[in-house]
């Protein structure tokens, strides 16, 4: 069946492009006296069939943001042209990637009962066992965000029972510019002032790297780096 299937799909693809090259062939002058009507209505029945429904419905129901970003951008084409509508497209991309950057979904690291991950909003007193603190943030970070990861850790040991242990998840930041690094290492001056210990896990190599160079390593010291958050959980449980 499937091939059978394939085949009359294969067919009706040949069938198309043979039409269209004796179209272009042989019938272009004749369809010069086309009226305009019904050339147009000929273009809209192509392009509608061009316009992928089930690919913007699943779009729609992961990634609104970018659904909206594929509409107008459609109907920029339809009503401007290609040309407006491809500048648009990646201008509101841009504008859609930097929120997202501006404003990530930072969240305290818990456990639940079988040891899986759980995420919880990064509000004062939110611990991922008493006395320890794993903070994941979830974008590269730069000037644009240094200031929301700095005032959410500070929330988060500010409290009566401050924690022992402050670690980064920093699993999914990709990049870090020299603002970003200069509050990290704020961030680090400040818990040590508190005598709470600052540690990274699950940095990639690239990070490690930029965090050597910018003189983070030098404050928390090579051995609070860890590949895994169950590790920096272990270490802690051991200090």
């Amino acid at each position: 069946m499937a091939d059978e299937a394939n085949s009359h799909t294969q067919l009706a693809q040949l069938t198309t492009a043979v039409v269209v090259a004796v179209v272009l062939l042989f019938l272009t002058r004749p369809l010069q006296y086309l009226p305009n009507a019904v050339l147009a209505s000929v273009v809209f029945l192509i392009g509608g069939k061009l316009i992928a429904v089930t690919g913007m419905r699943t779009i729609y129901g992961l990634r609104r943001d970018e659904f909206w970003v594929a509409l107008v951008t459609a109907v920029v084409v339809v009503v401007l042209g290609v040309e407006q509508g491809i500048i648009l497209a990646i201008v509101l991309s841009l504008i859609v990637h930097v929120k997202r950057h501006f404003t990530p979904h930072d969240a305290v690291v818990r456990f639940d009962q079988r040891g899986h991950l759980r995420l919880a909003a990064p509000t004062p007193g939110t611990v991922t066992e008493p006395g320890l603190v794993i903070y994941r943030f979830p974008v590269g970070v730069f000037y644009a965000n240094a200031g929301r990861l700095s005032e959410d850790a500070m929330g988060l040991v500010n409290v009566a029972d401050a924690p022992r242990w402050f670690v980064l998840h920093a699993e999914a930041i990709d990049d870090i510019d020299y603002t970003g690094a200069q509050t990290l290492i704020e961030l680090a001056d400040q818990l040590k002032q508190r005598g709470i210990v600052l540690a990274v896990a699950e940095a990639s190599d690239d990070l490690r790297r930029e965090l050597d160079r910018f003189g983070l390593t030098g404050k928390i010291g090579l051995d609070h780096y860890f590949d895994s958050i169950h590790a920096a959980r272990h270490a802690f449980h051991n200090a």
